[in-house]
């Protein structure tokens, strides 16, 4: 029996425990969710009640986690393939398919009809849509369909901070938007600087990803187009009702050094690359992650500062 065979075969079976649902919701990814929403929610000029506060922010996590579980689902065939994913529950034979499905379904539901009943609609259907968008635009459709995939697809990471300022003004401004333009232009760099030194694992996998459809080269020229693009945008926003002193300064470093990382993947060579076991993108991969938190802990502090009337221009 093949590999592949062995494994759908076990997926019917199924010896799940609680860790194995909670991997599911994809928890990494999901605290990015939570972290981001959270700072929309506070950064917002309309103060929320603590409670409320703490039950959007569990809903809108739940849903964050339905969308990965959803993702996993449909992906099945795939994480069977690819050797950074073929631990995960269901192509490990732990929990089943239609089980992964029906979980995902089930928080889905309940993650939109309880943020509409503990906020209001606006951010209930901001968060009915991440999902859609996230499960059906980005996983069944573009993600194995085009290179631009994390570009588009990117959308549904990015709508989490407007989902928090909804849950507390019950609407959208300028601000959330900015919000979602920082995740949204920052995820194409972030996500391509893995691609360079997982390029094989999604070409077995038959996924369009950029170094695969065309090359690591054009790939290195994208990430340094769009971080060139990203850091007037992530700047600007210091000068905006959400921005700050301490935001601008922590900006600039920010940006300075995600540039710099830009550019030394750009000069490099795939020889070059290679020798060094692509110890530059693994890098400049490992400090995107910290360019986000940095600037959306910024924005928090900036909004701690304002409520005691400090920190502003």
């Amino acid at each position: 029996m093949s590999d592949a065979s062995l494994n759908a075969s076990q997926t019917q079976t199924g010896d799940a425990g609680f860790g194995d649902y909670f991997a599911l919701l994809k928890p990494r990814v999901m605290s990015l969710v939570v972290f981001t929403a959270l700072v929309g929610l506070l950064a917002a000029p309309v103060p929320v009640h603590p409670i409320i506060g703490f039950a959007a922010i569990l809903f809108i996590a739940v849903g964050g986690g339905a969308s990965g579980a959803l993702n996993m689902w449909w992906d099945a065939d795939i994480d069977r393939i690819m050797k950074r994913t073929q631990g995960r529950p269901i192509p490990a034979g732990r929990i089943s398919e239609g089980e992964a499905f029906g979980f995902g379904m089930t928080l889905s539901v309940m993650a939109v009809v309880m943020l509409a009943l503990a906020s209001n609609l606006v951010a209930a259907g901001l968060l009915a849509f991440t999902i859609f968008f996230y499960v059906v635009v980005y996983t069944m459709w573009l993600k194995r369909w085009t290179p631009q995939n994390i570009v588009i697809g990117g959308a549904a990471g990015a709508f989490p901070p407007m989902i928090g300022w909804a849950v507390a003004t019950g609407g959208i401004s300028v601000e959330s938007v900015l919000m979602f333009a920082l995740i949204f232009m920052w995820t194409p760099p972030h996500f391509w600087a893995l691609a360079l030194f997982m390029k094989s694992d999604y070409k077995e996998a038959g996924v369009p990803m950029l170094t695969v459809t065309h090359g690591r080269r054009s790939t290195r020229k994208h990430i340094l187009v769009y971080t060139l693009l990203l850091a007037p945008l992530a700047i600007g926003t210091a000068f905006t009702s959400i921005g700050g002193p301490i935001y601008l300064a922590v900006a600039v470093v920010l940006n300075a050094m995600f540039l710099k990382g830009a550019f030394d993947i750009w000069r490099r060579t795939e020889e070059q690359a290679e020798a060094d076991n692509y110890k530059t993108e693994k890098k400049v991969f490992a400090l995107s992650l910290f360019y986000l938190f940095g600037h959306f802990t910024a924005i928090l502090l900036q909004s701690v500062m304002a409520g005691y009337g400090l920190g502003g221009w």
